[in-house]
């Protein structure tokens, strides 16, 4: 079969010929692979820099984590890879697989889902995302955090403010329901002086941050209180696109009522991952077959693997191989 093979961590995946996965045990299913998204995730295991990254054998890894695919008996599912996904064919766990809405295509199937879990995960289990509450979405104008915004407006956020560098991304922000935007391309004082008087108008609830870095330091410092009471703010990091540390006061920790977590792979637990596959995954394929969750993809075909791998997908879309 043909995939997408990586030979050495940091390289280019190569197209090419590669032994068709085996099945090994009950819990595992042969598939044929129809549509699977390129994500940071993706890029940052291939590379070796993700905490969850396996070296490369010698005779090459296939690539790919989840995907679209059809069953032997051509039913179209989301399905998470045990074998790389960016092949022709690929063996997934029986368990972690959701049927696909006819009326939703391929591509926004295949790029929703890591989306989902980088917005729904947070928001639901480790935020306990409230109706009524506000949240604060930092870094909302890639893929993932245009689809958190909508996902806290659906799970009943009464404000989302969002922040980002581009300007004409973060407007667009406004029509997928977000209420308030801050540039983090403003110095340093004015997006604090900003942010702050938003806080003190209407105190944030919930905080998802997909920059960590400066920004964090920044938003945190926003939020310390002052001796009063403080409302209950739930700071989750996602991602760290901007920096993987940040300095800490301890001030932060003693004077609101704060509480901060992570999201992402080893944070959930059992109930909640099955919670995933059998409620929330179907519940936002559905809303976007129904045109209430919006994304935008851009298709690629998996023989130009090599020279899109790198490729820089503008505007918070999603690149997705077709197979």
């Amino acid at each position: 079969m043909k995939a997408a093979v990586m030979y050495q961590q940091g390289g280019l995946p190569q197209y090419t010929n590669f032994p068709e996965p085996i099945v090994h045990n009950e819990d595992e299913v042969l598939v044929t692979v129809k549509a699977v998204a390129i994500k940071h995730l993706d890029k940052s295991k291939a590379s070796g820099k993700h905490y969850s990254s396996d070296a490369p054998k010698e005779s090459g890894k296939v690539i790919g984590g989840d995907g679209v695919c059809l069953l032997a008996d051509g039913m179209r599912v989301y399905g998470m890879g045990i074998s790389g996904m960016l092949a022709e064919r690929a063996t997934i766990d029986k368990d972690r697989t959701v049927k696909i809405p006819n009326d939703l295509d391929d591509a926004t199937a295949a790029a929703l889902p890591n989306a989902v879990i980088g917005a729904a995960m947070g928001l639901k289990f480790k935020a306990d995302i409230q109706p009524g509450d506000v949240v604060l979405i930092n870094g909302a104008t890639g893929f993932t955090g245009r689809v958190a915004v909508q996902i806290a407006k659906h799970y009943g956020a009464k404000k989302v403010i969002v922040t980002g560098r581009n300007l004409a991304s973060l407007e667009d922000l406004l029509s997928l329901g977000a209420d308030e935007i801050v540039s983090v391309m403003q110095d340093d004082e004015s997006f604090k002086a900003q942010l702050t008087v938003i806080h003190a108008a209407t105190p944030i609830d919930v905080i998802i941050d997909y920059l960590w870095g400066h920004t964090a330091e920044m938003i945190l410092a926003c939020v310390k209180g002052k001796g009063s009471f403080t409302n209950r703010v739930r700071y989750v990091s996602v991602g760290s696109m901007t920096g993987d540390l940040i300095q800490l006061s301890a001030a932060n920790l003693r004077s609101v009522d704060l509480q901060l977590t992570g999201s992402g792979l080893g944070a959930w637990s059992k109930p909640q991952v099955g919670q995933l596959f059998s409620q929330i995954l179907p519940e936002m394929f559905a809303l976007a077959a129904a045109g209430k969750l919006k994304v935008d993809t851009v298709t690629v075909k998996l023989e130009n693997i090599a020279e899109l791998w790198d490729l820089e997908v503008d505007g918070g879309k999603r690149l997705v191989v077709v197979i």
